[in-house]
């Protein structure tokens, strides 16, 4: 079989497909895999067998961008002639759906890893649900990343299709070999931990969406309880998309107890995961939130927001709290709660068993991959 695989940026490619890519391509198959040009194509043109075609796509709507996009694309699917394309992201899905079938692809599959417009209003709204809508009608097969992406791709009446969730969702899984409390991580751990201060941790883009403003709200109450306490930001700040109002971010450089660690991977995100005493993401919308996978691997029990995925990966009052979006009054109260009920804490140890029986890595690809066989 050939496969070619669209994503709007590369990061996508490298960070949730490599595995299976590689995969695939030890199994004797062919892989294209199409994105924009970025620093995350080096990972992907390092996979041994993969082919790599970089055709430029703009995140955002931009009629003559997208039209030339549109017919490179086209180009590429033409020449190279896929069993199956499958495609990730909204823009690389809208654009490959629509060349493929112009092509004559008889297996076309996006995937929803999330959706814009339950939380979008008025014209902006109605304008991406009309992408969403063309993106199915060009797909024979449509994969939602979670139960709340089905159910939300249903209701709005997106598509009347088929749309499946493939095991107990997620598209990367987690690989528990890595995500571990190693005598190295642990190492480090220690290093970063501050002795009877409790430390909730966020991890991922420091925007308003990702309810940065009620953190940090719910967190500066707590600090006024002269509560031992610290709230670690892991990742970067964003100036152009979405950014925290700016009397939020005066709050958080001015605030002793806050520390913005910037962007970590490896071995000092790790650390950051083993050092903290509890995980936090306050987000407005999510399509499969894989930090919430990543924390509870590592052990942490999580406050998050009722919304999709989350829910899916934390029960509440077993591996964590669930709190309604945009609502920092809530928000404390299940901060306060973690901090003060060692019981409940101590009951959450349930929390990497958990992320093992639905999540892990292996068997999360192997959902696709049966997938895939039905139309060997």
């Amino acid at each position: 079989m050939k496969y070619l695989y669209v994503t709007t940026i590369s990061m996508t490619l490298d960070y949730f497909l490599k595995g299976v890519m590689t995969d695939l391509i030890k199994a004797g198959n062919e892989v294209v895999a199409v994105s924009s040009p970025g620093p995350w194509m080096a990972g992907v043109r390092a996979i041994d067998g993969v082919k790599v075609i970089e055709v430029p796509m703009e995140r955002r709507i931009s009629p003559l961008k997208d039209l030339r996009s549109l017919c490179r694309l086209y180009k590429v699917i033409r020449a190279e002639r896929p069993d199956i394309v499958h495609s990730f992201t909204p823009k690389a899905g809208l654009l490959a759906m629509m060349t493929a079938k112009l092509a004559g692809i008889k297996v076309r599959v996006h995937t929803f890893t999330g959706l814009v417009f339950p939380t979008a209003s008025g014209l902006k709204k109605r304008l991406l649900k009309t992408t969403d809508k063309l993106t199915c009608s060009c797909a024979t097969n449509i994969i939602a990343e979670g139960q709340g992406v089905r159910k939300d791709l249903i209701d709005a009446g997106i598509t009347k299709k088929e749309v499946r969730v493939l095991g107990h969702g997620n598209i990367r899984g987690i690989d528990l070999t890595y995500y571990d409390r190693t005598p190295e991580v642990m190492e480090l751990a220690e290093k970063l931990r501050v002795p009877d201060v409790f430390t909730f941790l966020f991890v991922g883009r420091v925007v308003r969406d990702k309810g940065i403003v009620e953190l940090v709200q719910a967190f500066e109450r707590l600090c006024s309880d002269k509560r031992s306490v610290r709230l670690v930001l892991v990742g970067p700040f964003e100036n152009n998309v979405d950014p925290v109002p700016e009397d939020i971010r005066r709050r958080i450089g001015e605030n002793p107890d806050i520390i913005t660690a910037g962007e970590l991977t490896g071995i000092d995100l790790l650390a950051w995961y083993a050092a903290s005493d509890c995980f936090v993401l306050p987000s407005y919308r999510e399509g499969f939130p894989n930090t919430v996978i990543e924390a509870g691997a590592m052990g942490l029990p999580s406050i998050v927001t009722d919304i999709n995925g989350s829910n899916e990966i934390i029960s509440d009052s077993v591996n964590g709290l669930i709190v309604p979006p945009k609502d920092s009054e809530a928000l404390f109260n299940a901060m306060r709660k973690m901090l003060d009920d060692n019981i409940f804490r101590e009951s959450s140890s349930v929390c990497r068993e958990m992320i093992a029986s639905r999540f892990e890595q292996g068997y999360v690809r192997g959902c696709l991959y049966s997938f895939y066989d039905f139309f060997c």
